[in-house]
């Protein structure tokens, strides 16, 4: 899959996974006669690097640039409390009208959200280039199967506006992998036999899936477009697990899903609206509920609520900017339930002390899994609808490989396995596999 630029020519390359919530970067390695690839140490010890960028604000005059930091420095100043804008899942905005438009970082000022995702690209290309040594100008970009859903035009542009974002900091031959595929390249590494193979690669953003044909011949092979039988994805994965449970139990303290005052004969009153809610739950809108006029709109809406301490907390909420620490608390909730099987999964406590002294919420596996049903189901279907296009039965499956972050879920893991029960079940690295696999691509087309 290419962007605009031509082959072989040469010089270095490099890989990118740009990755909904987290980033990685492979590199050429070994001699001439032994080549390899190998991960970027983007920061001290990791491989990986958290799709995140803070713009600080504190003590600048109007005419001072902002102070960029990244990764888990953007988190740490975030969290430290450092005034400016966090920003995450950057990647979710490719293909909306966002792309082009400025948003605000505070201080009077602010940033186009293309520009913001060129300068995470120019801060992996920098980690590439001091690790090799060398000026890098050729690269393949990872992408899932669908950057948008349903909409081939829009799914278009996202491709253009990362290529666009990656030519803006000096790459001139840009070519295009999707990241399912490039995980089952990895995969193929350690296959000692030919095998039919689904990968489910389960991202921040997005959940796709590949249905290859892997082996030690075919590994050695320049072409491998018959090998590929099907490939697949869907909009939902991580990010959206994170926003339907905060939906569902972070927020309603704060009176999602709550009621108006009783109307006429003891009726119920009507549901508050949850235009808001939806906005405070979704990492790159959360900045556009602490607008001024937004603020005072909401602020006019006490009377909507039968229970005026409901919306004391949201206004606390948006009045204190504690978006982005609720939406983190629903990440975390969601990790802490990831690791064990419903039936043995302790309750979490969330701590919502940011809000209100002494206010928690208790969040079981199973009630966090209700949240996310729709989701799983979405997915689930994807799996099986890859296997469909390529006309292959279940049982013809060798092995599921999964891969990405999201793959942590026990009750996900558990329904991906039931679609193809005789398969092996294969965990790869949850961050690493794509980067990895982009890169062994990136040596194929480039050398």
């Amino acid at each position: 899959m290419r962007g605009r630029g031509g082959r072989g020519q040469p010089g270095p390359y490099c890989a990118i996974d740009f990755g909904t919530s987290n980033s990685g970067i492979a590199v050429p390695s070994g001699s001439a006669a032994h080549p390899g690839v190998e991960l970027v140490e983007i920061e001290p010890g990791r491989p990986t690097m958290p799709t995140a960028v803070f713009y600080g604000v504190e003590g600048l005059a109007p005419h001072e640039a902002p102070r960029r930091l990244y990764g888990r420095a953007a988190l740490a100043a975030y969290v430290e409390g450092q005034e400016g804008r966090l920003m995450r899942s950057m990647k979710s905005i490719l293909g909306s009208s966002l792309v082009e438009q400025r948003t605000e970082l505070g201080a009077g000022h602010s940033v186009r959200y293309l520009d913001v995702l060129s300068g995470y690209l120019h801060q992996l290309k920098q980690g590439a280039e001091a690790q090799t040594g060398v000026t890098i100008e050729r690269a393949v970009l990872g992408r899932p199967v669908y950057f948008v859903d349903g909409d081939a035009a829009r799914d278009a542009k996202a491709q253009a506006a990362l290529e666009a974002a990656a030519r803006a900091v000096g790459f001139v031959d840009v070519q295009f992998q999707y990241e399912p595929i490039a995980a089952a390249l990895d995969y193929e590494q350690q296959a000692v036999r030919e095998e039919l193979v689904l990968v489910a690669d389960i991202g921040g953003g997005t959940s796709d899936f590949a249905l290859l044909r892997v082996g030690p011949e075919r590994r050695q092979r320049s072409q491998r477009r018959d090998d590929i039988l099907a490939h697949h994805g869907v909009h939902a994965a991580g990010t959206d697990f994170d926003r339907h449970i905060e939906l569902a139990h972070l927020l309603t303290p704060c009176g999602h899903k709550s009621f108006g005052p009783p109307g006429p004969s003891g009726t119920r009153g009507r549901e508050v609206p949850s235009a808001v809610y939806f906005d405070l739950a979704t990492w790159h809108l959360i900045n556009t509920v602490y607008l001024p006029q937004r603020v005072a709109e909401l602020a006019r809406m006490r009377s909507f609520y039968a229970d005026p301490r409901l919306h004391e907390r949201l206004m606390r909420v948006v009045r204190e900017r504690l978006g982005h620490a609720l939406a983190a608390r629903a990440e975390e909730a969601k990790i802490a339930l990831s690791q064990e099987v419903v039936a043995t999964a302790a309750p979490v406590r969330i701590d919502l002390d940011l809000i209100e002294r002494g206010l928690e919420v208790e969040l079981t596996q199973a009630q966090a899994s209700e949240s996310i049903e729709a989701d799983l189901a979405r997915i689930v279907a994807a799996a099986r609808e890859t296997l469909h296009r390529a006309g292959t039965s279940p049982d013809a499956v060798d092995a599921i490989y999964l891969t990405g972050g999201s793959t942590g879920l026990a009750p996900l893991v558990q329904r991906l396995a039931a679609v193809c029960p005789t398969s092996r079940l294969v965990r790869g690295e949850r961050f690493a596999s794509v980067a990895t696999g982009l890169g062994l691509h990136a040596q194929r087309i480039f050398r």
